[in-house]
């Protein structure tokens, strides 16, 4: 294959598979709580904010740990944080069928899952940033933001097919046997010299880099990632839930319905490369029409409570709100390559768009049941508006020497 003849694109395929593997399996367990809850809540021992607040810790904790990861991804080697991070939360998710009745310990345990899982991101985005070419390291980044949404429905699936403690020891596995074939590999990589490390340092102290990072709207890009991590986070955590309660299914069904409707907004990387290609390449304007989109899909499902069309607004909602959360993480993020920071910034905005998910997620399994699901959906429109209303300026204005 003429592939293979061409160094650079061989080793961009090589790392971005490994990438795109282990980032598939980073999903699926970090899913598989929001595919079983409909099972867990049927069986009457655990309640909506119990379940929420356990989502709730995950997600505190991922957040953290992606501000702290971030940070130590720019010291330290992709293959021993990777490993890590994916051993060590299997060995939680591994427990959590066990510790699950006691609610302090099944918190601590699931938040250091959150916190372990947290370890992947930035120190994989940076590896591939500076060991591959910028477009190459666009179309990796884009396998690995693939391979995430195709963790919820391999998580649905998962749930429609096994009892909820099963589910967990599956996802454990997956994490412990994926955490030594990516040491194995990333070792190899190193080895054969595809994979680099110190290649981009910073060039100025802490200061000028903050001023560099505001030169590169950091600002635009942390509200970008708010509310659209609350949207791909929170809102897909509880689509069981909100088809089984507000919809009327049962918990079986509510699991395939969860398969099949985050198997098509898997298509979201799909649909955000598409668009940027149409519109010149023009990431604000991509970002502006991504959630426009998403703030009327949102407003259909408000309106329109018959379920076939409600399922297909609230997939199109989420799909396009990902679009605009592709665009982030994979355009953003690697255009840093040259500021020697990718691994702390994008740990910064992941932890942003995952404080924002971890409060929503509380206050969402509350609302449901105090406000009601269908003034949920209303405040999801309300998000999308307002992303809307911040790219509204960039999206507009004629395009000036982006970033690709």
């Amino acid at each position: 294959m003429r592939i293979w003849n061409d160094e650079k694109v061989k080793n961009a395929v090589l790392i971005g598979t490994l990438c795109s593997v282990l980032y598939l399996c980073v999903y699926f367990a970090r899913n598989i709580l929001g595919a079983v809850t409909p099972q867990i809540l049927e069986e009457g021992q655990f309640s909506t904010e119990y379940i929420g607040s356990l989502s709730s810790w995950f997600f505190a904790f991922y957040a953290v740990g992606q501000l702290v990861n971030g940070i130590i991804g720019d010291r330290v080697k992709a293959r021993n944080m990777l490993s890590a991070g994916l051993l060590l939360s299997g060995v939680c998710s591994l427990l959590m069928p066990t510790l699950l009745p006691w609610q302090l310990p099944t918190s601590a345990v699931y938040g250091m899952t959150g916190y372990f899982l947290a370890m992947i991101y930035a120190p994989m985005t940076k590896t591939v940033a500076e060991n591959t070419e910028p477009l190459y390291a666009t179309r990796c980044s884009l396998g690995y933001t693939l391979a995430s949404f195709l963790g919820s429905p391999l998580a649905g699936v998962t749930a429609a097919v096994f009892a909820w403690q099963t589910a967990f020891y599956i996802s454990g596995a997956a994490l412990v046997a994926m955490a030594i074939t990516c040491f194995a590999g990333f070792l190899w990589f190193e080895k054969r010299g595809i994979v680099t490390y110190g290649r981009y340092t910073r060039k100025e102290k802490q200061s000028g880099s903050i001023r560099v990072l505001l030169e590169r709207q950091i600002v635009k890009f942390t509200l970008v990632s708010i509310v659209t991590g609350v949207i791909r986070t929170s809102v897909v955590f509880w689509i069981p839930t909100y088809v089984s309660q507000y919809l009327g299914f049962s918990p079986k069904a509510s699991a395939s319905i969860y398969t099949v409707s985050t198997l098509a907004i898997s298509s979201a990387a799909f649909i955000a490369a598409f668009l940027y290609e149409r519109l010149r390449r023009n990431m604000n304007l991509t970002l502006l029409v991504a959630f426009g989109a998403s703030a009327l899909s949102f407003l259909l499902v408000y309106l329109v409570p018959q379920p076939v069309c409600n399922i297909a607004g609230l997939v199109l909602a989420i799909t396009m709100a990902n679009c605009a959360s592709t665009m982030l993480w994979s355009w953003y993020c690697p255009s840093l390559r040259d500021t020697g920071m990718v691994s702390s910034a994008t740990g910064f905005l992941d932890f942003v768009s995952y404080m924002a998910a971890a409060v929503s997620s509380t206050l969402f399994a509350g609302a449901s049941t105090t406000i009601g699901w269908k003034n949920l959906i209303l405040i999801w429109f309300i998000l999308m508006a307002f992303g809307t209303a911040i790219c509204v300026r960039d999206g507009l204005r004629k395009k000036e020497g982006e970033m690709v």
